[in-house]
């Protein structure tokens, strides 16, 4: 019996647009009923995710930031703070790499110094609250994730620099083409999701996950019913037990529909 639903957004609930099927809000409801919780989980903003879902009546756990904030009928379930002097060691770096832009991902809200028309246009889709400062290393706030906007290619060029610097220190991880995330170890979506679990008491046999990148991997592992989306990397479905259609086809709520109801 399933009693955790969890999904990623982009590339996996939303579809090519960044749209969300209003289908998604009643099958949430529905699932309520059945005392099964549905959970959002992805790279994106806390006040992003909250306003995507502003048409529910009630409230979900939303995993924000690919894992390092987690909140649930408006309080905080965990965070996971970069220090500062980490932060400001990746400063310097980031501000190293070629066509790369750089977000600081607090509690409060984003951060960029950079306002040109392309980045902030890949700033608003994500980040629903953020701002343009002077300086990022000045910037007061619980860092969360510090994120690189890669026009290059995250996967081809920020994280073959970071990676290996940090990767003995830090989580750091391709959430899309052109985003490489950087977080504490103990930071991803498979942690977070092992922490509903516990608290709800539920198991990896009663949790249904789907997603589609390299950020959801721990995730697909936390789960049994671990689904991989039929537009994911061969390399990322190989940590799926299961597959379910591309996100154009709404691969999860057909999924959903199909073994639940």
């Amino acid at each position: 019996m399933i009693k955790l639903i969890a999904s990623d957004m982009d590339g996996t609930l939303l579809n090519e647009h960044g749209k969300l099927n209003e289908e998604i809000f009643p099958i949430i409801h529905k699932l309520k009923e059945k005392d099964i919780l549905f959970v959002v989980a992805s790279g994106r903003q806390y006040y992003n995710l909250k306003n995507k879902f502003s048409k529910l009546e009630h409230d979900i756990p939303y995993i924000a930031e690919n894992g390092s904030y987690v909140v649930f009928k408006n309080k905080e379930m965990s965070s996971s703070i970069l220090d500062k002097a980490t932060t400001e060691q990746l400063l310097e770096q980031g501000r190293r790499l070629q066509e790369c832009e750089i977000i600081l991902c607090g509690k409060k809200g984003a951060y960029i110094e950079k306002g040109h028309e392309t980045f902030v246009n890949e700033v608003k889709k994500y980040y629903l609250k953020y701002e343009i400062v002077d300086n990022l290393n000045e910037v007061n706030d619980d860092i969360l994730k510090f994120t690189i906007c890669d026009f290059k290619g995250a996967a081809e060029n920020s994280n073959k620099i970071l990676h290996p610097l940090w990767k003995d220190k830090l989580k750091v991880t391709v959430s899309g083409k052109v985003w490489l995330d950087i977080m504490n170890k103990d930071s991803n979506k498979g942690v977070a999701i092992k922490l509903l679990q516990e608290k709800f008491n539920i198991k990896p046999e009663e949790t249904m996950v789907f997603g589609d990148y390299f950020n959801d991997i721990e995730m697909l592992n936390s789960a049994y019913f671990s689904y991989a989306m039929e537009n994911a990397p061969e390399e990322v479905k190989k940590h799926a037990r299961f597959y379910a259609k591309s996100n154009r086809e709404n691969g999860v709520l057909e999924i959903i529909k199909h073994k639940i109801f």
